[in-house]
């Protein structure tokens, strides 16, 4: 399955960097969500990518979203990697893949953990997908515009 824009987002639960269990239906009606997938945790370019939601997520706060990364990576290592970098939002473990699966942010070049970027409005459906292996501030940029836009309509 590739979740596409006008999709209701497949609810999930997965573990975050903390031990807790968050779903994503728990944001439903609420805020919206900026789903990032990510390969790797401290890797150069998961970690430019990160840190660029990081240095916005003030600015996505305010446009009334929550940003959420997920990768393959423990919660302890999602733990140590939040902490290295002063992430401030939640980074869930799929380590199984099975959520990444889900939203087709499957593999690029065959081997490598996709870098797909979903947001999803309060109501849950996707309003836009961004599926870019090296284009890290695409990914914060494309995803703010995004909530912008959905904001003024």
């Amino acid at each position: 399955m590739s979740v596409k824009v006008g999709d209701t987002a497949p609810d999930f639960t997965l573990s975050d960097q903390n031990g807790s269990r968050v779903s994503l239906r728990d944001f439903r009606g609420k805020k919206a969500v900026v789903l990032y997938f990510y390969p790797k945790d401290d890797t150069p370019g998961c970690t430019a990518e990160s840190c660029g939601f990081r240095d916005q997520y003030e600015v996505f706060k305010t446009a009334g979203a929550e940003v959420i990364g997920v990768s393959g990576d423990s919660p302890q290592s999602h733990q140590q990697f939040a902490a290295k970098y002063n992430l401030p939002f939640t980074l869930l473990s799929d380590k199984d893949n099975k959520v990444r699966k889900e939203y087709g942010a499957t593999m690029a070049f065959g081997f490598v953990p996709g870098r797909v970027t979903y947001v999803i409005d309060q109501e849950g459906v996707v309003q836009f997908v961004l599926d870019t292996m090296f284009n890290f501030q695409a990914h914060v940029e494309e995803a703010l515009k995004t909530l912008q836009e959905l904001a003024v309509k």
